[in-house]
């Protein structure tokens, strides 16, 4: 076979040369990982399951942070400015975050809204935390699995849009991820299936389950936070502590993130148990660092409070695909 040229070979070196003088950002691409910012921590985990070893996360809000409350502080300025995709719940739960994504992207970096994307505007939920006069649908879509595995595929379709070339592998990743989402919604089901029917009641502190509670069959009676994010007022305790008794209320759920002395009150005056263990967006602690980590904690904590079988979900893999 004859060897090609030394005059060949340059003008080949040439030619990639000027692709790349004239196609500067398709070359950055190619030779980086994506940069993706994200907001919320149940959010970030999905999205580096799908996007794996071809991409690098940040996450905007710390593990444990009220997401609500949470104001994003100058670092995150100069984070959002270098992200390709910033990746975010939406439904009015980052407003400080996403004003000043505005303000510093670059101007070809996508800003999605994974929540307004997977819920048309007349089933997004209001209810205690939430008033619809206040105009801020419950933002907490994530507890139900099935509209989380909507969001798995809303972030491999982004991450496919944004870098075909490896499309196939978001492909992969996000049907593997699917598959364990789809064994922990059933799981969901099969725990929820032990409680007694008479029992499948949830009284939380904040209303982290308005999405969750009519997929598996359950029903939030009350919150005990406000839409004000401060605590109820007396009028507001008695009435709910009335509420617990007469519904027979077995146990209420806060969690670390939302500390609360006034369920401890509720609680002792309704006498129900006040369990405050429950997760909607603090990730657990390793070896159950992940999303599906913190629903399998969540179902367990529901389940054996309420008089079911706590055992239901310690067959599902809470392992990330990539750690």
């Amino acid at each position: 076979m004859k060897k090609p040229s030394l005059q060949l070979l340059l003008r080949l070196v040439f030619v990639m040369a000027l692709c790349l003088i004239l196609n500067p950002v398709q070359a950055e691409k190619t030779n980086k990982s994506l940069h993706i910012v994200t907001t919320v921590p149940p959010i970030t985990n999905i999205v580096e399951n799908i996007g794996g070893s071809l991409i690098k996360v940040t996450g905007i809000v710390p593990n444990g942070m009220d997401s609500h409350t949470f104001e994003p502080v100058p670092s995150d300025a100069k984070t959002l400015a270098n992200a390709d995709i910033i990746i975010v719940n939406g439904l009015n739960l980052e407003v400080p975050t996403i004003k000043l994504a505005e303000k510093v992207k670059k101007t070809d970096t996508p800003i999605v809204h994974l929540a307004n994307e997977t819920l048309p505007e007349e089933e997004w939920q209001y209810d205690f935390s939430f008033p619809k006069e206040q105009g801020n649908p419950n933002p907490h879509l994530w507890p139900n699995i099935a509209l989380t595995i909507r969001y798995a595929a809303l972030i491999r379709d982004r991450l496919s849009e944004y870098d075909p070339r490896h499309a196939d592998l978001y492909a992969a990743n996000a049907s593997t991820y699917i598959t364990k989402l789809t064994r922990l919604d059933q799981a969901i089901f099969a725990c929820v299936d032990t409680i007694p029917e008479s029992n499948r009641k949830l009284v939380t502190y904040h209303d982290s389950f308005a999405y969750f509670a009519p997929r598996y069959g359950m029903a939030v009676i009350a919150a005990i936070q406000p839409a004000s994010f401060t605590e109820p007022g007396p009028r507001d305790i008695v009435h709910i502590i009335e509420q617990i008794k007469r519904e027979q209320i077995l146990a209420i759920f806060g969690s670390e993130v939302f500390p609360s002395k006034i369920m401890e009150q509720i609680a002792r005056e309704s006498g129900a148990v006040f369990v405050d263990e429950l997760s909607d967006d603090e990730l657990p602690e390793k070896p159950n660092h992940s999303f599906i980590g913190m629903m399998v904690n969540n179902i367990k904590i529901i389940t054996g409070a309420l008089g079911g079988n706590p055992s239901c979900a310690d067959h599902i893999d809470t392992s990330n695909l990539i750690d």
